[in-house]
């Protein structure tokens, strides 16, 4: 092979061991798992010509995965991102791919070579105003604690918890590898979230 992309993301135990309990211990050896278990796999490509992709939240998650604003009681809109004021780097899933191409078109410059990518960095208030602009009504951002939200009870809800509560944390850290302008030059046609809210706002569910 003459070059291998791995997608891949932090492994969130070297800055959070699992001796510190800022966050809870997952399945005896794991703080944020789908992390963790990426980074640790970083070692199996050593001895191939591999770039690290580490790529950011995807947007589509507002569709697919229960993400996107839910209704009041009061009828109005709330979206939740456990992140307080930090902002959190995202990205649309249909812009992966065309970033990796990129990459693959300069190997000379990417193997070795760990890469992140990211469309914006956004606050949840941010998020929230540019919902509210798609969707034509208010959108309010509401945050919680960490540990509130590992309790919500749904599936992955613990593993999303700390993922958050890591990416609070350590914000500056984990913007700072997601380059929204190194991204641009791998992929010029990189959509801003209101970019890709233009297509993909009338499928975001807006659930009870």
């Amino acid at each position: 092979m003459r070059h291998v992309i791995w997608s891949t993301l932090e492994d969130t135990r070297i800055r959070v061991p699992l001796s510190d309990n800022r966050m809870p211990t997952l399945h005896t050896r794991y703080k944020v798992p789908h992390m963790d278990a990426k980074g640790e796999s970083d070692s199996f490509f050593g001895d191939l010509p591999t770039t690290y992709l580490r790529t950011s939240f995807y947007w589509d998650n507002l569709i697919h995965f229960g993400m996107g604003p839910r209704r009041n009681s009061d009828g109005t809109l709330v979206f939740l991102l456990p992140m307080a004021d930090r902002k959190l780097p995202g990205i649309a899933a249909s812009d992966i791919g065309a970033c990796a191409l990129g990459i693959f078109k300069r190997p000379a410059e990417f193997v070795g070579r760990t890469i992140g990518v990211a469309g914006e960095h956004l606050t949840g208030y941010q998020m929230a105003q540019a919902l509210a602009s798609s969707f034509g009504e208010p959108v309010r951002h509401i945050t919680m604690q960490h540990s509130q939200y590992a309790q919500l009870g749904f599936a992955g809800s613990n593993d999303l918890a700390n993922m958050f509560h890591y990416q609070h944390d350590f914000n500056l850290e984990f913007c700072s590898v997601r380059s929204v302008e190194r991204t641009r030059a791998l992929h010029p046609e990189l959509m801003s979230f209101q970019q890709w809210l233009a297509t993909n706002a009338p499928r975001i569910p807006r659930h009870n």
